[in-house]
C-alpha cells in the first residue's frame, strides 16, 4: 500500500492521452492553452523514468532511517481516521516547507529546477521529477516520526500528495473559487510554475493551500502565466535538464573569492550575487512594487 503512487502511473499515462486528445481538438486562438510538444513530452517522460529508479533505490536507507527516528517518538497514535487525516495534514505541511525552501535555497533549487524547466504546463509536467530531490528530501519529514507516525504510513502519505498533485498540471481547468480557498487548484499552481515576477516563487502548497496563506507566500492568478525559468534552457535532453543548475551553482562557487562568498552561492536565495549583478525572486517582486514597475530584470536572474 506504500507504494500507492506506482499504481496510479498508468492511471496518470491515460489521462496524459485524454488530455492531449481535449487540446488537439480546442479552437485555436480562442485558447491560451498551448497543450503538448512532442520532445518536451519525451523529456518530461524521462526525468519521470529516471526519478522512479533513483528514488526506489535510495527508499529503502530512507525508511531505515525514519524507522530509527520512530523508535524515539514522543507519540504513540490508535491507528484510525484521526490518525490517517493528521498525518496527511501534517506531511503535507512538511512538504510545503521542503517545496518552498528548494526555491528559497539554490543548491535544492538545483536539485527541484527541472520540474520548471518545461515552456508547456500539462499533465506530462507532473512527471518531470528531479533525480536528485531523492537525496535532498530527507530531513524536511523527519519530524513525522519523531511524532509517532509510522514510516510506512508516511509513505502513503506522501503517495496520496503525489497523486493529488498530478491533476493540478493542467491548462483546461479554471479557478475554483470556494474549494480553491482551502485545496491546492490548477490556477493556483499555474502561478507556482510561473516566470512572471509576480509569480515567482509563489504558492509552495502540495493539497493544501492554505500554508501560503498563513506564511505569506500565496499569490492569485491574475495575469497569463508565462511558463518556465526566468533564464529558460533550450534542451530536451534529459540528463542536461536534470544536471545543469548544478554544474552552474559549481561553477559560481568555483569563482567564489573565499569560501564565504562560496558557501554564500549555495545558501542564499537562486539569483544572489556578492556583486549585485543578478537578482532574487524577492528583489524582484520588490522592483515590480516600485513606481515604473521592473525594467525585465528577470533576464538577470541566476536561475
Amino acid at each position: 500500500m506504500s507504494e500507492l503512487i506506482y499504481w496510479a502511473v498508468p492511471a496518470f499515462l491515460v489521462l496524459l492521452v485524454l488530455e492531449a486528445l481535449l487540446t488537439t481538438r480546442l479552437p485555436r486562438g480562442e485558447t491560451p492553452v498551448r497543450g503538448y510538444e512532442l520532445r518536451d513530452t519525451a523529456a518530461s517522460l524521462s526525468m519521470g523514468v529516471g526519478n522512479v529508479v533513483i528514488a526506489a533505490a535510495v527508499k529503502a536507507a530512507i525508511y531505515a532511517f525514519y524507522l530509527g527516528l520512530y523508535e524515539l517518538r514522543l507519540f504513540d497514535w490508535e491507528q484510525g481516521l484521526a490518525y490517517w487525516l493528521a498525518i496527511v495534514i501534517a506531511e503535507d505541511a512538511c512538504y510545503y516547507a521542503f517545496h518552498r525552501a528548494h526555491h528559497e535555497v539554490r543548491f535544492l533549487w538545483a536539485a527541484h529546477e527541472n520540474h520548471h524547466s518545461s515552456r508547456y504546463y500539462n499533465l506530462s509536467t507532473a512527471l518531470r521529477q528531479s533525480w536528485t530531490t531523492p537525496f535532498t528530501g530527507i530531513l524536511f519529514w523527519a519530524p513525522l516520526p519523531l511524532l509517532g507516525f509510522h514510516p510506512t504510513a508516511i509513505l502513503v502519505a506522501q503517495s496520496i500528495s503525489l497523486i493529488y498533485q498530478f491533476w493540478i498540471h493542467t491548462e483546461l481547468l479554471g479557478p475554483m473559487r470556494y474549494f480553491g480557498w482551502i485545496f491546492n487548484t490548477p490556477s493556483h499552481h499555474r502561478v507556482h510554475h510561473g516566470r512572471n515576477i509576480r509569480y515567482l516563487d509563489r504558492n509552495h502548497g502540495g493539497i493544501l493551500i492554505v500554508w501560503d496563506r498563513l506564511f505569506g507566500t500565496f499569490e492569485p492568478e491574475c495575469e497569463p502565466v508565462d511558463y518556465g525559468l526566468t533564464k529558460n534552457i533550450a534542451t530536451v535532453n534529459p540528463f542536461r535538464i536534470a544536471f545543469h543548475a548544478w554544474a552552474d551553482l559549481f561553477r559560481d562557487m568555483r569563482s567564489a573569492r573565499d569560501w564565504r562568498e562560496a558557501a554564500a552561492y549555495s545558501l542564499r536565495p537562486p539569483g544572489w550575487s556578492p556583486d549585485g549583478s543578478s537578482f532574487t525572486s524577492a528583489q524582484l517582486r520588490r522592483a515590480l512594487a516600485l513606481p515604473g514597475g521592473a525594467d525585465d530584470p528577470a533576464a538577470r536572474r541566476s536561475a
